[in-house]
């Protein structure tokens, strides 16, 4: 988190109440979301409300021990984020502070109150390549030249937005701060690396256009059955338990994204611990470097004040606006924006304003309409194209899904993955549920399958969501006449189905091949099912019983398709689907 680094502290304002993480104060000559220090300590905090002399203020840090009488210091600044090389690799608290930064000034991991540090290293240098040459003219937004962040991104280094822009007047290659100038125009705007923007405020696009293209996850259930498109929104509700956090986890860290933004908005520390400990000796699958080295993370643990939950997100979205305008991939998870807009409860009933339904600001899917309706596909300003992918995690009391926040943002969002604690008791993972869950996506992604995957795509994923919704009806007719008692034809549609829910459905995260599957061999698994079905209908109506059917020793391999390597599953399904149709027609 930063303020204008011109603007001048000035102490003019006196607390009068402190209410938890909400600050009363008198005389403060403030606007609206300014950023202000509070009491003796400094504590960060932000201007919500304004009414005459009052001053209402949401602090960032713990209040215990701040009293009346204490000053508060106004920044003349709204909260802002530090952009520039550096974000990637680095762990943020809510507001932008570098844990491990702030963790070396310290020697602790147990924070002070007030200790402050900048978003990204001021006095490292960098190596900047100009894209521009001397008499080229720019305007706001342009990339003017590029610095190699990490070893898998070229950090973009942009005209400000705000910038009247001009003809490029100094600009040459070298190694530079972030606050050194690395270019000139002629109208004297000078272009640093270092850019600030406040959290609250989209950065500006030229258009925003509709989605073509699937962020492909490597989870089968995912990519076969509920795609989400680069640009697109996602929501994931499920109980505690269910698998939301190892969900984020996985898409995190195999997503089909240039940059990873995860946010840890109120989760259990232990669960951000481990997420801490894992990401940076994870192995980037797309380019062998670090994982980190193209993810941003943000820690707002459950044990961290309030008020900084509340504007992790924004700090979170912001961060990726910034390399979308680059002309990056984004893939933001936010884990959860249930404990997102708890935290938003909390300071309205502190303020008390008005509830809403259970006890939620009125405001509530204002807030949460803001926060998704900056994702997106966009054409740059600069001419380039971007794109945020914003998948939320929500964790409804109970499970239950008629609750505020999962109803509200199931409003907004475009594909909905439902975790069901019932599959996660059964150990099947991810424990999405395949016919609570949907994507609105699927039919303008489908042409993208279509010519990068299979023709027949779209009628190989109908066709399973077809038994899938068979298997649903018989389930229920199983409980009460049991299985024995159905025609044969039904009997195969059940073991078809168990195969779709088992062999294709069912992904290990722990294993080293089946935690990643790509498109191509997600169709190719479906396919040997479909296979199957297609040669065993065949041998039902030839009049060969369900159980020799099922019986034949080639069956079994199905469920070994997805840990069999990607390079070996051409031939590994060409040799099963062989086999099973043999033994299948020597059946009759």
């Amino acid at each position: 988190m930063s303020q204008a680094t011109d603007t001048t502290v000035r102490e003019d304002g006196v607390i009068e109440s402190v209410s938890g993480p909400v600050v009363t104060a008198t005389d403060l000559d403030a606007k609206m979301n300014d950023v202000v220090y509070v009491g003796e300590d400094g504590l960060m905090g932000e201007v919500i409300e304004i009414e005459g002399n009052l001053t209402t203020i949401q602090v960032y840090e713990e209040t215990s021990a701040v009293a009346p009488g204490e000053p508060v210091e106004g920044t003349g600044s709204p909260l802002s984020v530090d952009l520039g090389p550096g974000m990637l690799d680095s762990i943020y608290d809510g507001v932008q502070r570098p844990l491990d930064v702030l963790e070396d000034k310290m020697g602790s991991a147990f924070l002070d109150r007030g200790v402050d540090a900048p978003g990204i290293d001021l006095e490292k240098t960098w190596e900047f390549t100009p894209e521009v040459e001397e008499g080229e003219a720019v305007e706001a937004g342009d990339i003017v030249g590029s610095v190699p962040e990490t070893p898998s991104i070229d950090h973009k280094v942009m005209v400000p937005p705000g910038y009247e822009g001009g003809e490029v007047v100094s600009i040459e290659p070298g190694d530079f701060t972030v606050e050194e100038t690395v270019a000139e125009l002629d109208t004297g705007e000078e272009i640093q690396m270092r850019q600030e923007w406040p959290v609250r405020q989209a950065r500006p696009t030229e258009d925003k256009q509709t989605p073509t293209e699937p962020l492909t996850s490597g989870q089968r259930i995912l990519d076969g059955l509920f795609p989400l498109a680069k640009g697109g929104t996602a929501a994931i509700p499920g109980p505690f338990g269910s698998g939301k956090t190892v969900a984020q986890q996985s898409l995190a860290k195999f997503a089909d994204a240039d940059i990873v933004v995860y946010i840890g908005c109120g989760e259990r520390g232990n669960e951000m611990t481990e997420v801490i400990d894992d990401f940076p000796d994870l192995p980037d699958p797309q380019t062998g470097n670090a994982l980190m080295a193209r993810t941003c993370l943000i820690a707002n643990t459950s044990n961290m004040p309030v008020a900084a939950r509340e504007s992790c997100v924004y700090t979170g979205i912001t961060i990726a606006e910034h390399y979308r305008d680059m002309g990056y991939d984004v893939a933001l998870m936010a884990d959860s924006t249930s404990r997102w807009a708890e935290a938003m409860r909390e300071i309205s009933s502190r303020l008390e304003e008005m509830p809403g339904e259970e006890g939620y600001p009125a405001y509530l899917a204002a807030r949460l309409s803001q926060f998704y309706e900056r994702a997106g596909y966009f054409d740059n300003v600069n001419g380039t194209e971007g794109s945020i992918s914003a998948i939320g995690a929500v964790s409804p009391p109970g499970g239950d899904f008629s609750e505020p926040v999962t109803q509200n943002t199931l409003r907004i969002v475009k594909t909905f993955w439902a975790l069901d604690s019932d599959l996660a008791e059964k150990r099947h993972f991810p424990a999405i549920n395949w016919d609570d869950s949907y994507s609105l996506y699927r039919d303008q992604l489908d042409p993208w399958f279509v010519e990068n995957v299979a023709e027949d795509w779209p009628e190989q994923r109908q066709w399973a969501i077809d038994i899938l919704d068979e298997d649903g009806e018989l389930q229920e007719v199983v409980q009460l006449v049991g299985k024995d008692a159905l025609p044969e034809d039904q009997q195969l549609t059940l073991e078809v189905a168990r195969f779709i829910k088992e062999a294709w459905l069912q992904q290990n995260a722990l294993h080293d091949v089946d935690r990643y599957c790509p498109p191509e061999k997600t169709y190719r698994i479906l396919g040997a099912i479909q296979s199957f079905n297609d040669e065993a209908t065949d041998a039902l109506n030839a009049g060969v019983p369900i159980d020799e059917i099922t019986g034949i020793d080639a069956v079994p391999r199905l469920n070994r398709i997805g840990t069999t390597p990607d390079d070996e599953v051409d031939e590994f399904v060409d040799e099963l689907e062989a086999d099973i149709e043999e033994q299948l027609r020597s059946l009759y």
